[in-house]
């Protein structure tokens, strides 16, 4: 019997639809298999962020990874509108980490150190006093005692990055059928079957698990061990501000509506709801930062759930006892998607040029 996709990719947010866009690009038959709107979505949640500082600082494939995708971004993101027609609004400048208490502070510096260890003269970053700071942002608060800086750091409008994947791989060929819940895959004597919720089974030659935290119930089903949890973040958006702000930080940005999104916080949770002491903590932190802040008015707030491997590095792992499937998660997707799409792709497609991902194994937990 043929199968219904030569590759049926379990999950479509912005990791599965970038793997699924590559794979169509390298002549493959691909199908997503896109969850219910009831579904935990990272890729609606977060933060939008390209982000360098600080990763991989101490874990060098991680750094050289990051690297590798920040830098390629302004390609993607031209590639992306070129055949969604969906403006990213992209704007990667630069951006800070700001701190308020000095200790603090000083360990990042130190981690950005080791970073730049890692990566050597492709890593560029100011580490910047409150004198500094008053210099080339005035108007800063008088509570910040330093931040770094990264030229390389950016955003994107993550809801518009969505979107433009998704009409970026249905123009290119790639199928995606939502609410397709699945609840279980099983491995046949030649291909997978994938069986969704109020739907007939699926076959197809090859199975790729993106399903960001559904990974962690999936994925033992095809012999990984998938270490998967949720943490929690939460979110504050402004008002409409007219005056532009001057930086774009980790915790605090504006989007190109003109409303401010400020974020940052973490917590060791699978519940996707707001808690009022963390929201309170969010505003205190962005008028700490800037004090113009002080008289936004916040319209909105909500929760959105994080994947996280036990390490927090990407999981890329090839099923040991089943050709042909394979699982994929991490909790920058947006950073890592030109990777994601080039890549990682060429990885599943075992082509002889791929890059060697053997640092992202899982089985890197039962070793530590």
């Amino acid at each position: 019997m043929s199968a219904d996709a030569g590759t049926a990719i379990i999950g479509g947010g912005i990791v599965g639809l970038c793997l699924a866009l590559g794979l169509v690009t390298r002549g493959h038959d691909v199908l997503v298999l896109d969850g219910s709107d009831r579904d935990m979505r990272a890729s609606q949640g977060n933060f939008g962020l390209i982000w360098l500082q600080g990763k991989g600082a101490g874990y060098a494939p991680y750094a050289r990874w990051s690297l590798q995708a920040v830098r390629a971004w302004v390609g993607f993101a031209e590639g992306i509108q070129s055949l969604s027609g969906v403006d990213l609004a992209l704007c990667q400048q630069g951006g800070y980490e700001f701190f308020t208490d000095q200790e603090e502070f000083e360990r990042f510096g130190q981690e950005l150190r080791r970073q730049a260890d890692a990566l050597g003269e492709g890593f560029d970053f100011e580490l910047l006093t409150h004198a500094d700071l008053a210099h080339r942002l005035p108007g800063i608060g008088k509570g910040v005692v330093g931040a770094s800086f990264c030229p390389l750091d950016g955003h994107v409008n993550p809801l518009r990055l969505h979107v433009a994947l998704r009409k970026a791989c249905l123009a290119s060929g790639v199928r995606v059928s939502g609410d397709a819940s699945v609840t279980r895959l099983r491995s046949m004597a030649s291909g997978y079957e994938v069986i969704c919720r109020d739907r007939p089974p699926i076959r197809a030659d090859r199975v790729v698990l993106c399903a960001g935290l559904g990974a962690a119930q999936l994925g033992p089903q095809l012999g990984f061990r998938a270490p998967i949890r949720a943490q929690r973040g939460e979110l504050l958006i402004t008002e409409r501000v007219a005056d532009p702000l001057p930086f774009l930080s980790s915790t605090i940005r504006q989007v190109d509506e003109g409303g401010l999104q400020i974020g940052g916080t973490k917590a060791e949770s699978d519940r996707d709801t707001e808690s009022t002491d963390q929201m309170a903590g969010l505003a205190r932190h962005a008028v700490q930062v800037w004090p113009q802040l002080a008289d936004i008015r916040v319209l909105r707030s909500w929760a959105a759930l994080r994947v996280m491997t036990p390490d927090g590095y990407p999981i890329y792992q090839r099923a040991p006892e089943h050709p042909g499937a394979f699982l994929i998660t991490c909790h920058s997707g947006v950073t890592l998607a030109p990777l994601h799409a080039t890549r990682l792709a060429a990885w599943i497609d075992d082509d002889p040029a791929a890059p060697d991902l053997e640092a992202f194994d899982e089985r890197r937990f039962a070793l530590s």
